[in-house]
């Protein structure tokens, strides 16, 4: 009995050691990453960007598929070459990355510019206007600026495979979203231009 109620007294000092122990550290929470690993200021304009990067890296997927008039006949133009399809990379990552480039705040049009907004045949808006409509709405800004991006992401996997057909469809994804785009921001007398062709199409 002396020998039991010694185990006993033995268990029970265990236990409270046990329960005296300090309770084990939690996980180190995951590092957190910040969004961007430095600072992003801008160096052109809206306008800048568009005529020096955006333009021209369209030009590269535009380009790339036609139909040519040949001797009275109508013949499909395509990359046929690895260079060829290389050009058309080139464009789709320079649509990808430089799409991200207009989330970085900077000036619609160069310093003293003010577009084709004066006079009563006015085509375009002012930089001040157009900054009015992406600071009341900066989800459709952002948007546009996804759609862009898309296509450049299409355009790199289309050209992983060299499916010309894709690129014609490609290449109506991007006339889309920069007509939508400008639409919105730039050129609004287009828009209202759309609404009548719709509405006579309707009639």
């Amino acid at each position: 009995m002396l020998i039991a109620c010694g185990g006993f007294l033995v268990l029970g000092l265990l236990a409270s050691a046990c329960s005296s122990q300090p309770p084990a550290p939690a996980a180190a929470p995951a590092p957190q990453h910040p969004a961007l690993w430095g600072d992003m200021t801008s160096v052109v304009s809206v306008k800048d960007l568009m005529h020096d990067m955006i333009d021209p890296a369209s030009d590269y997927i535009f380009n790339a598929v036609s139909i040519v008039d040949t001797k009275g006949h109508s013949v499909e133009v395509g990359p046929k070459t690895d260079e060829d399809w290389d050009k058309i990379r080139i464009g789709a990552v320079t649509m990808a990355e430089g799409a991200y480039l207009l989330k970085v705040p900077r000036p619609f049009a160069p310093a003293g510019d003010e577009n084709n907004s004066t006079g009563p045949d006015a085509e375009e808006l002012a930089p001040a206007r157009i900054l009015a409509k992406l600071q009341a709405d900066p989800v459709k800004w952002n948007a546009r600026i996804e759609a862009l991006r898309n296509v450049g992401l299409q355009v790199l996997e289309i050209v992983k495979t060299k499916d010309v057909k894709q690129l014609w469809d490609a290449s109506d994804n991007l006339d889309s979203a920069c007509e939508n785009c400008h639409v919105d921001y730039w050129y609004p007398g287009e828009g209202e231009l759309f609404k009548k062709l719709d509405r006579r199409l309707i009639d």
